[in-house]
């Protein structure tokens, strides 16, 4: 398996020759990321093991030293499970990727369900989003396909990306489900195994009140010394977590921040009026309007696109933690058809197929009850890949 080629000379499993456009995109890329280290915004590469985080201010943060085993001083609650711990990665803004899981062709015709993780293709792609630049990996949420997972198939896929990227890189696993028994199951279990952070979904179908869901979210944050990332995605789950809500839970002990998935930009000016702590993260669950949202006060995103075009979206929340709208416009306009034909299907359907059209995964398969992309929308994903110049 080849992957494309980016700047810092990575190039996947195999080395190989690059599709021109590819090359001449990652070249756009690197330019655009040497002109904002010039102007003085800490950008995100590992080098060793190290890791640099942004902060709001555009100024770096200090470094965390996975070898010399120094950190950061503490400047809010964030940090706090970290500092305790002596290997916990702070918890930074730029770009989270929310991570595919590569599955294996169904090797049993006597049973369909029998589809099996590629670990190969995971390990290969966990390499490319550390030397791309990503600055922390989300892990079995919805775009893993967490929901048809067993606890054994997640203790593998956190063990490998520990084993990959354990000081190098943050490690959020999504942990949300209805049940809070099991969600503090997996979280438990997280923790355990090396995880920097937990992503926790409201509470899907249930449609619990206000004060369930500050209940439940007290609950989760007080098993476990893990900072949380609260998700609101009401298109999903049913349920809209209000500002006033998220402002309640902000003051719990251990919550970090909201991965908001509304695409309603107008929040952050909300957020940042209802929430004291300044430490609070604000991060878009929207592609289409991740930009616009941390160009507004956000503190970054999680992302779906970020599978395909890793570099690109690190370049451009760099630019947009910085304020530098147009430095954000020039990179983030050929993606955004991109944006929303990455959900012309159900996620991760689409990510998938264009994972595999642009030669990072051999396969596309998902999991039952999802299914491969219907061929009646191929063309139109083409035509994204191809407007963002990576076929």
């Amino acid at each position: 398996m080849q992957f494309p080629a980016f700047p810092f000379g990575f190039t996947g499993a195999q080395p190989g020759s690059v599709p021109p456009k590819i090359i001449t995109r990652a070249a756009i890329v690197a330019t655009a990321l040497l002109s904002f280290s010039s102007a003085g915004v800490a950008l995100s590469f590992t080098a060793s093991n190290r890791h640099q985080t942004i902060l709001r201010s555009g100024k770096p943060a200090a470094v965390f030293d996975a070898t010399s085993r120094t950190f950061p001083p503490s400047s809010s609650r964030l940090r706090m499970a970290y500092e305790v711990t002596g290997d916990r990665m702070a918890l930074p803004q730029g770009s989270y990727v929310a991570l595919i899981t590569p599955f294996l062709p169904c090797a049993n015709p006597a049973d369909d369900l029998d589809i099996q993780i590629d670990f190969d293709s995971l390990r290969s792609m966990v390499r490319w989003h550390t030397e791309q630049g990503t600055d922390a990996l989300c892990i079995l949420g919805t775009t893993s396909e967490a929901s048809v997972m067993t606890m054994e198939e997640r203790a593998s896929i956190i063990d490998l990306v520990v084993e990959e990227c354990k000081g190098k890189v943050p490690i959020i696993v999504g942990t949300g489900t209805i049940d809070p028994r099991r969600v503090i199951s997996m979280t438990h279990q997280a923790e355990k195994l090396g995880a920097d952070g937990v992503l926790v979904v409201t509470p899907y179908y249930v449609k619990p009140t206000p004060s369930g869901l500050l209940d439940h979210f007290r609950r989760i944050a007080r098993c476990s010394a893990l900072p949380v990332i609260m998700y609101n995605v009401p298109s999903r789950s049913g349920v809209d977590m209000s500002v006033e809500t998220t402002a309640a839970c902000a003051k719990i002990p251990g919550i970090a921040g909201i991965k908001d998935a509304t695409g309603d930009v107008e929040r952050v000016a909300k957020y940042r009026k209802a929430i004291a702590d300044p430490g609070f993260l604000l991060l878009s669950g929207d592609d289409e309007t991740g930009a616009k949202f941390t160009l507004q006060g956000g503190d970054g995103v999680i992302s779906v696109t970020s599978n395909v075009v890793p570099g690109v979206q690190h370049a451009i929340m760099a630019a947009a933690v910085s304020g530098d709208g147009e430095a954000v416009k020039k990179l983030n306009s050929p993606l955004e058809l991109l944006h929303g034909r990455l959900f012309i299907e159900s996620n991760p359907i689409p990510c998938k197929w264009a994972l595999r059209r642009t030669g990072v995964i051999a396969h596309d398969v998902c999991r039952p009850p999802l299914h491969s992309m219907s061929t009646q929308h191929e063309g139109a994903v083409e035509e994204a890949l191809r407007g963002a110049d990576l076929i």
